[in-house]
């Protein structure tokens, strides 16, 4: 009889941990989507400096990395977040002008690769403004 009461017990207490857990699991960490999108920022900002000095292979390099920050971002967006829809959008750009990026090769002329690296740079700073993740310099 006490077994009973006690696997009952545990079906009704059971439920209540496990949405409480889940609830706090559903939305990201707001420190960690700050820190994947600098470092999405930090990324897209030196593949176009190393376009400029003429560096394929740094240019490919840091695509690669941009690439991966905005696949997490997206990972750690909660579908009930009010801002996934509109940032997935240019996430996704990132990701595929990256991918061209990737596809043309760091045996490329840097020229080449300079126009999808820019595309990327641009969606990426749209992402990060409409998830509201944008440092305001303090002056």
């Amino acid at each position: 009889m006490a077994m009973v009461m006690l696997i009952g017990l545990a079906a009704v207490w059971l439920p209540i941990v496990t949405d409480v857990s889940t609830a706090g699991a559903l939305e990201p960490p707001r420190s960690s989507l700050q820190e994947q999108g600098e470092g999405l920022m930090k990324n897209v900002e030196e593949m176009v400096a190393h376009g400029g000095m003429g560096d394929a292979k740094a240019i490919v390099h840091h695509c690669g990395e941009a690439m991966r920050y905005a696949e997490a971002l997206i990972k750690q967006l909660s579908a009930s977040d009010a801002r996934r829809s509109d940032a997935v959008i240019p996430l996704n750009e990132v990701i595929r002008q990256c991918n061209r990026v990737s596809e043309i090769g760091s045996h490329a002329d840097p020229g080449l690769l300079l126009n999808p690296a820019l595309k990327a740079r641009t969606a990426a700073r749209e992402s990060i403004k409409l998830l509201g993740l944008i440092r305001t310099s303090k002056s």
